[in-house]
C-alpha cells in the first residue's frame, strides 16, 4: 500500500472511530434510566440526529402524560424575548426605564437593560413570594422589588426578573397581550398550541414556572436550539439571537438568557444547580462551576425543580430530557451514565 493510501485510510478510521464514539447507546441510556428511575425519575428521552435512540417510562407513567417542568417554563419567554428583538420592539441592551418610565428616577434600576433581566443580573431581589397566586397583580409586585446590588454585578435567581420582563412587553405590545404574543411567536411554532398559564387576577401570566410538557414535547425546544433557532423548517429566533441565549455573563459564566450552560466545563467544579440556588444569592458561587465535567462544554440546559431536565447537546446533536418527582439526583452521574463515559 502506497503512502497516500495509508494517510487516507488512517483518516478513515480515525473519522469512523470518532463517529462511533459519539454515538450513544441504547445500553448506556438504560443504565442511566435505572439511575433515574431509583431517584424517582418518570421519563427519560434521549434523541441524537434526528433519531429516537431512547424512550422510557416508569410504572404508572406514560408517553402521552404532560409533567410540570417548573423553571424549565422560562426558557420559553427568553425566547419570546427573543423574537421581539427580530421583531423590532427592542433591542437587549436597550434601557429598562425606556419603557418602564417610573423607574427613570432610581439610581439603580435606571440603568437595567432588558439584557440583564433576562440573564437576571439586573441587582433586583430574586422576590420568590410572586409564585403566590394570593397576589392580585404580579407586574405591578414586581415592578416594587428592590434592588440590592448593582446592575451586572451580581446573578441573583428569582421570578422578579422575568415578571418585570412580561410587563415591559406588555407595554412594549400596546397593551397587548405578552401570553398571545408567546403563544403565536414560540408556542404555535412549536406544535404546543395554547398553554395553561399561572395567570393573576389581572390575567398576567408567571412567566417562572407553570408550564406542563410531555418528553417529547418538551424535546421540541431542543429541536429549536439544535436548528439553529427553526424547528421544522419554521424560523422562530435567528442563529445570531440564539447565539446571545446560550452565552453566559461576567456575574454567572453558567447562565445565559434563561438558558443554563456547561461552557466551563471540562475543568469546572461539578456542582448541584438546585442545591447552589438553595443558597442566598451573597453565598452562592458561580465562577468556574459547570453541570457535569464529563459532557462537552456546549450543552445546554433547561432546568426546572425537582430535576426536570432538558439537555441539548449540539456537538453530538442530541437531546435528553428527564422527567421525575423531587429527589435527590445527580445530573452528572446521569449524564456520564447515558455518554458512557466513566
Amino acid at each position: 500500500m502506497d503512502t497516500p493510501s495509508v494517510v487516507l485510510f488512517v483518516w478513515l478510521f480515525v473519522l469512523i472511530t470518532t463517529i462511533a464514539s459519539a454515538e450513544i447507546q441504547p445500553n448506556d441510556c438504560a443504565r442511566a434510566a435505572k439511575y433515574s428511575e431509583s431517584k424517582r425519575g418518570t421519563a427519560m428521552l434521549v434523541l441524537q440526529n434526528g433519531r429516537t435512540v431512547f424512550e422510557h417510562y416508569a410504572r404508572g407513567a406514560v408517553p402521552e402524560g404532560r409533567w410540570p417542568i417548573f423553571s424549565g417554563t422560562k426558557n420559553f419567554w427568553g425566547l419570546a424575548a427573543l423574537c421581539a428583538v427580530r421583531d423590532g420592539l427592542f433591542k437587549l441592551d436597550d434601557p429598562v426605564a425606556e419603557t418602564i418610565a417610573e423607574w427613570k428616577g432610581d439610581p439603580r434600576k435606571s440603568r437595567i437593560t432588558i439584557r440583564q433581566l433576562l440573564n437576571f443580573t439586573d441587582g433586583i431581589d430574586g422576590a420568590s413570594y410572586l409564585h403566590r397566586s394570593s397576589i392580585p397583580n404580579r407586574d405591578a409586585a414586581a415592578l416594587q422589588v428592590q434592588s440590592v446590588a448593582e446592575p451586572g454585578t451580581r446573578f441573583i435567581y428569582g421570578p422578579s426578573h422575568l415578571q418585570i420582563f412580561v410587563e415591559l412587553l406588555r407595554r412594549k405590545l400596546g397593551g397587548r397581550s405578552p401570553t398571545l404574543y408567546i403563544e403565536e411567536k414560540v408556542l404555535r411554532p412549536l406544535g404546543l398550541g395554547a398553554m395553561e398559564f399561572k395567570a393573576d387576577r389581572r390575567g398576567n401570566p408567571l412567566a417562572a414556572s407553570g408550564f406542563e410538557l410531555t418528553a417529547r414535547e418538551w424535546a421540541r425546544l431542543g429541536e429549536l436550539v439544535l436548528g439553529h433557532g427553526s424547528y421544522k423548517g419554521r424560523n422562530i429566533a435567528s442563529g445570531s439571537l440564539l447565539q446571545e441565549a446560550v452565552t453566559g455573563s461576567a456575574a454567572n459564566p453558567a447562565y445565559g438568557l434563561t438558558f443554563w450552560l456547561n461552557n466551563q466545563a471540562p475543568a469546572g467544579n461539578e456542582i448541584d444547580i438546585e442545591k447552589e440556588l438553595d443558597l442566598t444569592w451573597e453565598r452562592a458561587q458561580w465562577q468556574g462551576v459547570c453541570i457535569c465535567r464529563s459532557a462537552p462544554a456546549d450543552m445546554v440546559v433547561g432546568l426546572g425543580s425537582g430535576y426536570q431536565r432538558l439537555f441539548v447537546i449540539p456537538s453530538l446533536n442530541a437531546i435528553i430530557v428527564r422527567q421525575g418527582q423531587d429527589a435527590r439526583f445527580s445530573d452528572a452521574q446521569f449524564l456520564r451514565l447515558v455518554l458512557g463515559r466513566r
